[in-house]
């Protein structure tokens, strides 16, 4: 990328350990491709991770810019102390996050840019509720990133028609299969995300989540950790109503250590225990860094262990059950399970899932664990805890088919036993490693130069520098008037020609489009054109010489507000003209 058009996006991820995970890879992803990046954590989530990982160092990026990134690093409050137990009071952490967080990334925001900063674009966590809103303030630019497949983008995305056909938010909600959603084949409502599937829809979290997807209609353009190929029809329906990449998998590849701390737990190295147990014995258990297990399925899937004979390492954080509970498991447990397995607090799960000793893995379907599983090519055993681990736990499960249930309704030891050992072992085993393999291979082709992820960073990249070299306009808009003498010529298209009538095309981000239209109702010889999207803008290629040669004598000026593709809208513009000889200059909007 051209140093004098390199971008500046400051990067504010969801302060939890999955969205900061896949955050940071993407920071680091973009940096790698000529972006500078002020990344912005919470003190909170900072602390943690220091304190788990021994790092003294104020800046987790260190590392990072000694291999030649660009990325700053900054912290802001979340609105509570440091000290304040998030697991124990969720839904204060959620609230603080609803009401106060804004205050606190707003006024970053604005320290970043009074210093001096060149700054062009926001890319924060879909989650957040006030996105759109800060990048409006300061005119800027709006990536919406989203963590979690796109199919459950989707979901949230259409709460509306989900709301119109009594399947949420309603009092008497409807058990039939969801096959009304764009893109989406029939859903059941027991595979929609836990909180579409909830009876209370006044929690936080769902204040959280109809705020945020009110904001996300304001994004220039959505970043998606997931594969296209991977869910092509709902990708491909997103993309007619708002800018949306599919970019994944983001992970952190390869067994290395990872150069940027992110862990919010200290990380236990189980790689010489494994060392001693033989290919493909091992299930590697985790549920995640978020959710909760009650204390009797807990107690059923110990006990199902236990009973299968299968080697294991466990990842059992500290609050798994409860912050007042920190040793959740079945009295003498531990004895008995001897060296055959193994527990610990938290790990580089990448690290473990590719060791040749894990031939599966007992998993929440969690999104990155789903990513990362599929990449180390090991078999899942779904047991979906909460939010989009449902969704994810179907597409792994009924779509793909590289993974079973743990058990179909209650939790028993029994059936966590007897399905441990069917993803480990046997036919049904060996059918799994088949499909799964074929899965991580449309994820590595999704990565390679030509593949479909590695194009949408290209072309994200692209759309960005086009829109930096655009000043958005936040004030009044200054026209020029050209006029020139028409030739005598014998026939009209010709006279056209002659004119040279001046079409200057004017585009701008999404953000300030409702500003600026209003503005523009005082100009009504001005020929206004809506482009979002790549097939808006082959719409706009194919009709537009009959358009423009219709139009032209009444209209002096061709305006067209766009999120991206401003100059391939304009090399359209001006291909599809060429035969009638009409210049199609591309200027910068300039702010009175």
């Amino acid at each position: 990328m051209n140093g004098d058009l390199k971008p500046h996006a400051i990067f504010i991820a969801y302060p939890l350990q999955g969205h900061v995970n896949p955050s940071v890879h993407l920071a680091r992803k973009l940096a790698e491709n000529g972006f500078t990046i002020t990344f912005i954590n919470t003190q909170y989530v900072h602390h943690k991770s220091s304190r788990a990982g021994g790092n003294k160092d104020d800046d987790i990026f260190v590392d990072a810019r000694k291999s030649g990134l660009d990325i700053r690093y900054a912290t802001i409050s979340d609105g509570l102390p440091v000290g304040f137990d998030r697991s124990l009071n969720h839904d204060q952490y959620m609230a603080a996050l609803l009401h106060v967080f804004s205050a606190h990334a707003e006024e970053a925001v604005e320290n970043i840019l009074k210093s001096g900063e060149s700054v062009n674009c926001l890319i924060a966590d879909t989650f957040f509720v006030w996105p759109a809103k800060l990048a409006k303030k300061f005119g800027l630019l709006y990536v919406s990133y989203w963590t979690e497949p796109a199919l459950v983008f989707s979901q949230y995305y259409h709460m509306d028609l989900l709301r119109m056909n009594s399947h949420y938010d309603c009092l008497d909600k409807r058990d039939e299969p969801i096959d009304y959603i764009p893109g989406v084949k029939s859903i059941e409502p027991k595979d929609m995300t836990s909180f579409l599937q909830a009876t209370d829809t006044t929690t936080v979290c769902h204040q959280i989540i109809h705020n945020a997807f009110e904001d996300v209609r304001g994004a220039d353009i959505v970043l998606c950790n997931t594969v296209y190929e991977l869910e092509s029809d709902t990708i491909s329906a997103l993309q007619s109503k708002i800018p949306f990449y599919a970019i994944g998998p983001i992970i952190p590849f390869g067994i290395t250590k990872n150069i940027v701390p992110t862990s919010l737990w200290a990380e236990s190295d189980c790689t010489q225990w494994l060392d001693t147990k033989p290919h493909g014995s091992v299930l590697y258990v985790s549920f995640g860094s978020y959710a909760h297990l009650t204390k009797i399925d807990l107690i059923e899937i110990a006990n199902g262990l236990l009973e299968s004979n299968v080697s294991f390492v466990w990842v059992l954080r500290p609050d798994i059950v409860s912050s007042n509970d920190l040793n959740p498991l079945p009295n003498g447990f531990v004895e008995e399970m001897g060296d055959r397995g193994m527990i610990i607090k938290w790990c580089s799960q990448m690290h473990v899932l590719r060791h040749p000793a894990i031939g599966g893995f007992l998993s929440h379907c969690g999104w990155n664990s789903v990513m990362e599983s599929m990449w180390s090519e090991r078999p899942l055993l779904c047991f979906p805890l909460y939010t989009d681990q449902f969704t994810n736990r179907k597409l792994v499960v009924d779509d793909w088919k590289i993974g079973i249930n743990l058990c179909e309704r209650t939790v028993t030891k029994a059936e966590v036993s007897k399905n441990i050992n069917c993803l480990m072992n046997g036919k049904l085993s060996s059918e799994l490693r088949d499909k799964i393999k074929r899965l991580k291979n449309i994820l590595a082709s999704a990565l390679r130069s030509d593949g479909s992820s590695e194009k949408n960073v290209e072309q994200f990249i692209i759309d960005m520098k086009i829109n930096f070299t655009i000043v958005p306009v936040l004030h009044e808009v200054k026209f020029r008037k050209q006029v020139r003498e028409p030739a005598e010529v014998p026939n009209h298209q010709t006279t056209i020609a002659a004119t040279h009538v001046p079409l200057e095309i004017f585009a701008f981000p999404l953000t300030t489009q409702k500003d600026l239209l209003q503005q523009l109702a005082r100009f009504p010889d001005i020929k206004i054109i809506k482009a979002r999207t790549t097939a808006d803008i082959a719409r706009i290629s194919q009709s537009l010489n009959q358009e423009i040669i219709s139009e032209i004598e009444s209209k002096a000026k061709l305006l067209v507000p766009l999120s991206s593709s401003a100059t391939k809208l304009a090399r359209i513009l001006s291909t599809s003209v060429n035969e009638s000889k009409i210049s199609f200059p591309v200027i910068e909007s300039k702010v009175a």
